[in-house]
């Protein structure tokens, strides 16, 4: 019987630089979702790669003094480097600089401006750079771009249009017949209340104000627009051709089964990417998803200054699948998911190290201990066994109807229970109780044979979100990994197998204080050397340093009470451009985002920036800074030398509360 196929995407990862665990939790969870469908019987084609064209690319390339396909070689590189350490399964890596992708889209916009879906015409409007997205005021939020808040400038150019109008009511039909198009819910009322609904604008196809972009062949000074170049990699990918024979690969796929993205760009896969297909003839996708995002917990999580978490130094210190466990564990289906150094040491020490590791050597052990290794089903059964054996054999079916749901979280907690279950039966039946009454042996051998089994089931289901440890598992238990269709059955392990005389530590409990002056001391391995090398100073010499600096005029308490300070969260951060000093930070203070720019670029990077928990003056009037509006400022403390520190909160603090 032929496998039923399953064609499934993440996002491509934009390469304007190295991908942060936030990003990189995007291809784990597709992994994980891959691989279980796999184990489900299901013939997967899984694609990610890498977005590669656009006008920020070309300003970064342009900073960093090299060309833009030098740059993006670069961090495509990086990028494909990071998505194998954390072991996932992809079968097709596209880049959208390959030659192939670049031709086809040529083709799809000469092909939509033929049969009249594009026009040429002029466009002047509001333009946000970051989002390459072109705004009417009406759309804008507070005066600011709707997607990433960051200020907007007027722009006039010659550009291409689609005619999304044309496709809008056929798209609104489909999304009300096919409710499971759009997930989860929240976003699909999103889409069709903010966008859909009250009306579409024509899209803008082509810029002309910048080069790095897939030309237009027959009018050259036009490059496609971004969003057209990047959602058609879906197609070119797996063959398709427009204006030819598309490759068996694209016949047996196309439509996709699944579009998993960030809930950021649900716009562009749910309205520009379907229309765009209907404009092509072509099947839409069964179902786009987005996830919501792994936000940062606390300022610490960086490698200079404690703000970013990379997918890299977070193996490092834990381990691929201790990673891999803890973004998929902790990230709810439709809220965003916290991360914390924190926090992973305490789930790998109750989770991993706790409830799975010490359960797997237990049994292992007390199986050397009191048989030499040799496991044996004797068969003594008692009523306290029916409870495991249940949990056993439904664990499967609990675990596979969550992952249809895409509850990724959930089935993961659906295996643990199992495991957890085993915990409790050693609890319960006390094979070391059992081992001082010889009369007792053969009900002895059967409660370890039951573990085991337990074990080799809930081992078998582990591995598509955990590989590495569910081979460890299973090889360490002499067990075979079972296939999804027979994991509802117990007994299958085979009686009379002997288990590894020596086990290995799945997972060791971790020293929090240790971990934390790990990662303290990779923090200031930058700082420290900077310091010393700048003034000739020691770094403890430093710490202990202190400054006078000229007294200002005394004020009264209402003086101060004028101000209103409070935390403020960066979330998204870059540089001024024509300017050596300032970031533009976009700062979240409770249910507003403020955009304030700050003189600060010589001891911050955008990406530092991003994360952290700052105290801010809210209430100070807007002005502008090389052109660029501020809304607020950010405290910082300053040395004798000028070196400036961001005051951040000691503890964790709701963006929002109050300075007081």
């Amino acid at each position: 019987m032929e496998k039923k196929k399953f064609y499934m995407t993440t996002a491509i990862a934009y390469t304007s630089g190295k991908p942060h665990i936030g990003n990189t939790y995007e291809i784990v969870l597709a992994d994980a979702i891959a691989r279980f469908r796999r184990m489900q019987g299901y013939d997967v084609f899984f694609q990610t790669g890498t977005d590669e064209h656009g006008q920020k690319i070309e300003l970064k390339a342009q900073e960093a003094g090299i060309t833009p396909k030098e740059f993006v070689d670069n961090v495509a590189g990086e990028i494909k480097r990071i998505w194998d350490l954390m072991n996932t399964s992809y079968d097709k890596f596209i880049r959208t600089t390959d030659d192939y992708h670049e031709k086809q889209v040529q083709k799809i916009f000469k092909k939509l401006y033929d049969q009249g879906d594009i026009y040429k015409g002029s466009y002047e409007g509001l333009y946000c750079t970051p989002c390459e997205s072109f705004w009417t005021p009406s759309q804008l939020v507070d005066g600011k771009c709707p997607d990433c808040g960051r200020e907007v400038q007027p722009a006039k150019e010659e550009a291409y249009f689609f005619r999304m109008s044309k496709y809008a009511d056929r798209l609104i039909d489909h999304i009300n017949k096919h409710p499971e198009f759009i997930q989860p819910v929240s976003r699909k009322n999103e889409m069709m209340n903010n966008f859909l609904l009250p009306g579409l604008q024509d899209l803008c196809v082509s810029r002309t104000s910048f080069k790095w972009g897939i030309p237009v062949d027959f009018d050259p000074k036009h490059v496609v627009y971004v969003w057209l170049d990047a959602l058609t990699n879906y197609i070119t990918g797996i063959g398709y051709e427009c204006d030819g024979e598309s490759s068996d690969l694209f016949k047996k796929n196309w439509p996709a089964d699944l579009h998993l993205i960030g809930k950021d760009i649900i716009r562009f896969h749910t309205i520009y990417w379907p229309i765009f297909l209907m404009a092509l003839d072509l099947p839409l996708p069964k179902q786009v998803f987005g996830h919501p995002w792994l936000l940062q917990g606390d300022g610490k999580m960086s490698k200079s200054k404690g703000n970013v978490l990379y997918a890299d130094d977070l193996v490092e210190m834990f381990g691929v699948d201790a990673v891999r466990f803890f973004v998929l564990h902790e990230m709810p289906f439709d809220n965003d998911g916290v991360i914390t150094w924190e926090l992973m040491v305490e789930r790998i020490n109750s989770e991993l190290a706790n409830t799975l590791g010490n359960l797997v050597n237990r049994t292992i052990s007390m199986s050397n201990k009191y048989f030499g290794g040799v496991v044996n089903n004797i068969g003594v059964i008692e009523p306290v066994d029916r409870e495991l054996r249940e949990t056993a054999v439904s664990a499967a079916q609990k675990a596979s109807e969550k992952m249809d749901e895409l509850r990724v979280a959930d089935a993961i907690t659906e295996i643990f229970a199992l495991f957890k279950r085993c915990n409790k039966y050693i609890d319960e039946t006390m094979p070391w109780a059992l081992a001082k009454d010889e009369s007792k042996k053969d009900r002895l051998a059967t409660v370890l044979y039951n573990l085991v089994e337990s074990i080799s089931i809930g081992a078998s289901l582990l591995e598509p979100f955990m590989p590495e440890t569910s081979e460890r598992i299973l090889t360490q238990l002499g067990a075979k990994k079972r296939s999804l269709e027979v994991m509802n059955m117990f007994g299958l392990y085979q009686s009379g197998t002997k288990v590894t005389e020596k086990p290995e530590i799945l997972f060791a409990r971790l020293d929090m204080k240790e971990v934390l002056d790990k990662v303290e001391a990779k923090r200031g391995e930058a700082g420290a050397a900077a310091d010393a090398g700048s003034n000739g100073e020691k770094a403890d010499d430093l710490e202990t340093a202190v400054i006078d600096i000229e007294a200002k005029p005394e004020i009264t308490y209402d003086d101060f009470a004028k101000l209103q300070f409070q935390v403020g969260e960066i979330i998204a951060c870059e540089a001024v451009k024509k300017s050596k000093k300032l970031l533009c930070s976009q700062v979240r203070i409770g249910s507003q985002v403020k955009q304030i720019v700050s003189g600060i670029k010589a001891h911050y990077t955008p990406e530092e920036m991003v994360g952290k928990k700052v105290m801010v003056v809210v209430n100070l009037k807007p002005a502008k800074l090389a052109g660029v509006l501020s809304e607020g400022m950010l405290l910082c403390a300053e040395d004798a030398q000028g070196n400036l520190a961001l005051m951040t909160p000691d503890k964790d603090m709701p963006a929002g509360a109050e300075i007081c």
